[in-house]
C-alpha cells in the first residue's frame, strides 16, 4: 500500500521550508481534527435557478445571509478537498504545485473557520475585502495543480488521477462562483454595480439571466480575429500570411436563457481559438479558407452548440480518443510531460495573478505582449518560430469543467483528414445543482 500524503497539514514543508507550521503537535492534531469534522459536513449545493432567485430581491437582511452563506459553506468545501489531498501517496503530495495548493487551502481552511460572523453591512463590507484576497491568493491554484498533477502522472493510474483533478478543479469553480457572485451582490446593493445591462441580456450578481448564445459567440470571434497574432504555437511565417476564416452562425440565432456568461464564453473561446488554428494550419496556403461554422439549438431542456471545422481532426499518434485530450495523465496524453508546457505551467503558477480561465484575462495578457513586443526588436525565440503565448493545455480540460459544472457536456468528434465537430450542451433551466463530488 502507497504511503498516504501528511495526517497534519499545517505543518507540510514547501520546497526546503515550512511557511505555515504548527507550533506543537497537539496545535496540529487539533487543527487536522477541525477540518476532518468540517469534511464530515454535507456540501450544501445550489442551482442556478436559486442563485438568480436569492439575489433578485436583494435586501440588507438578505445579503448577511448571503454572505453567513458563503462564509459558512466555503470552509467545508475547502475541507472535502484538504481530505482529498491527504489521501493522495505522499509523493504526490510533495510534487511541486500539489504542496503549494495544499498549503494554500489549510490558510484558507483556517482563516474561514475563524472568521466572525457578519451582522451588519460593515460587517459585510469588511468580508468583501477578505473574499476578494482569498479569491486573489487563489489565482495560482489552477496552473499549481495542473502543474504538480502533470507531474504526478507517473505515480498515478489514469482513472485515478483523472478523477482527482476533477473534484479538485470542480470545487475550485465552485468556490470561486459562490465567492463571485456574493461580491457582485454586494457591489450592486452598495451602488458599486461595474456590469454593464446596455446589451440587454441583464444580470443578477454573475448570472446573466437573458444570455444571447449569439452574441457571445461573435464576441468571441471578434476578439480573437483581433488578437490572432498572439495565437500560441503560430509561427511569424503562418501569421504574416493568415486568411481568416469565416465563422458562420446559424440555428436558432435568438436563443437566451440564464448563465454564467464567464463561463459560456471562456468554453466558446477556447473551442474557436483551437478550430481557427486547426483550419488555418491545414490550408493556409490556400486563398479561400474553409469557413468554420457555429450552429445553436435551443432544447426542450438544454441548449446545444455545435462548433464544425475543416481543420483536418483531432487524432495524432499519441492520442487514442479525443477524450485524451481532457485527460492529465501522461499515458492518455503524453504532451502533460512536455518539457516547454511544464516550464509554462511553473512559470504561470509562480505569478501572483496565476490563471483564473476567463477571456478577459487571456486578452489582457495577449495586449500585455503585444505591447512588450511593440517596444522590443523581435527576439530570437520569435525568430525560432515560438509563438508569444506558449500552450498551458489547460484550455479543453477547463472547458470541460465549466460545461459539466451544472450538468451540461462536451463532446469531441474527429473526423481524421477533414475535421471535427464539437458538440457543447448546457442545461436551459436552471434546475441542476452544482456537480461537486464529495
Amino acid at each position: 500500500m502507497p504511503a498516504v500524503g501528511p495526517r497534519h497539514g499545517p505543518s507540510l514543508s514547501l520546497t526546503g521550508g515550512c511557511r505555515y507550521k504548527s507550533g506543537s503537535s497537539a496545535l496540529q492534531f487539533y487543527q487536522n481534527r477541525q477540518m476532518e469534522l468540517y469534511a464530515a459536513k454535507p456540501t450544501q449545493r445550489l442551482t442556478l435557478r436559486q442563485l438568480v432567485f436569492y439575489g433578485r430581491s436583494m435586501s440588507e437582511e438578505r445579503l448577511l445571509k448571503s454572505a453567513n452563506y458563503v462564509r459558512t459553506e466555503l470552509p467545508v468545501r475547502i475541507a472535502h478537498r484538504l481530505k482529498d489531498l491527504q489521501a493522495l501517496p505522499y509523493i504526490v503530495v510533495m510534487q511541486e504545485g500539489v504542496s503549494k495548493v495544499y498549503e494554500l487551502y489549510w490558510i484558507a481552511f483556517e482563516k474561514f473557520r475563524r472568521y466572525p460572523q457578519i451582522d451588519t453591512l460593515e460587517d459585510n463590507e469588511a468580508f468583501c475585502v477578505f473574499l476578494r484576497s482569498i479569491v486573489n491568493d487563489h489565482a495560482v491554484v489552477i496552473p499549481s495543480l495542473s502543474l504538480g498533477l502533470s507531474l504526478s502522472s507517473p505515480y498515478l493510474q489514469p482513472d485515478q488521477l483523472d478523477s482527482f483533478v476533477r473534484r479538485m478543479l470542480i470545487s475550485r469553480i465552485s468556490r470561486r462562483v459562490l465567492a463571485e457572485h456574493h461580491l457582485a451582490l454586494s457591489d450592486s446593493y452598495m451602488g458599486r454595480d461595474k456590469r454593464s445591462n446596455s446589451d440587454g441580456d441583464g444580470h443578477v450578481g454573475i448570472i446573466y439571466t437573458g444570455l444571447n448564445v449569439k452574441k457571445s459567440v461573435d464576441k468571441c470571434a471578434m476578439l480573437l480575429r483581433e488578437n490572432f497574432r498572439q495565437f500560441e504555437g503560430m509561427t511569424q511565417t503562418e501569421l504574416d500570411h493568415m486568411v481568416w476564416p469565416e465563422i458562420i452562425v446559424d440555428g436558432h440565432v435568438e436563443t437566451q436563457f440564464s448563465y454564467i456568461r464567464e463561463h459560456l464564453e471562456y468554453i466558446i473561446f477556447e473551442l474557436l481559438k483551437n478550430s481557427v488554428q486547426a483550419t488555418v494550419r491545414l490550408h493556409g496556403k490556400v486563398q479561400e479558407m474553409p469557413s468554420i461554422r457555429v450552429t445553436i439549438v435551443a432544447g426542450e431542456d438544454d441548449i446545444g452548440v455545435r462548433i464544425s471545422d475543416q481543420g483536418g481532426g483531432l487524432m495524432s499518434p499519441d492520442i487514442k480518443s479525443p477524450s485524451d485530450l481532457f485527460s492529465f495523465s501522461h499515458l492518455r496524453n503524453p504532451s502533460r510531460m512536455d518539457d516547454q508546457r511544464l516550464g509554462t505551467l511553473r512559470s504561470v503558477s509562480e505569478d501572483p495573478k496565476g490563471v483564473k480561465a476567463t477571456v478577459e484575462e487571456q486578452i489582457a495578457r495577449w495586449e500585455q505582449e503585444r505591447r512588450v513586443l511593440s517596444t522590443t526588436v523581435q527576439d530570437q525565440e520569435s525568430e525560432a518560430s515560438v509563438g508569444p503565448y506558449p500552450r498551458l493545455g489547460i484550455g479543453l480540460p477547463m472547458c470541460n469543467i465549466y460545461a459539466t459544472y451544472f450538468g451540461g457536456s462536451i463532446e469531441l468528434v474527429s473526423l481524421d483528414g477533414w475535421g471535427t465537430d464539437v458538440y457543447l450542451r448546457l442545461p436551459k433551466l436552471g434546475t441542476n445543482l452544482e456537480g461537486i463530488e464529495v
